[in-house]
């Protein structure tokens, strides 16, 4: 019997790019031979078939929710200043 050891994969970085249209990567699938990045709409446009294909699945797309939120936090707050 053969034990994979997976190592712990590195935060996607800024430069990381969507495989399919090029947007800013969120989600990482880890594939026996390889990896593939996805933005998180293409992520989760064809997360049943990688699911069935990858050995992990790396999903940040949580941090782009954080980033908007705090995007528009700061708008309201500087509408109000004016």
């Amino acid at each position: 019997m053969t034990t994979a050891v997976l190592t712990p994969t590195e935060p996607l970085k800024a430069s990381d790019r969507c495989d399919r249209c090029g947007a800013a990567a969120y989600v990482r699938v880890v594939l026996g031979g390889g990896e593939l990045l996805f933005c998180a709409h293409h992520g989760k446009k064809y997360s049943e078939s990688l699911a069935k294909v990858a050995v992990e699945i790396h999903d940040f797309s949580d941090k782009l929710i954080e980033t908007e939120t705090k995007t528009t936090t700061a708008t309201a707050t500087a509408e109000d200043e004016r």
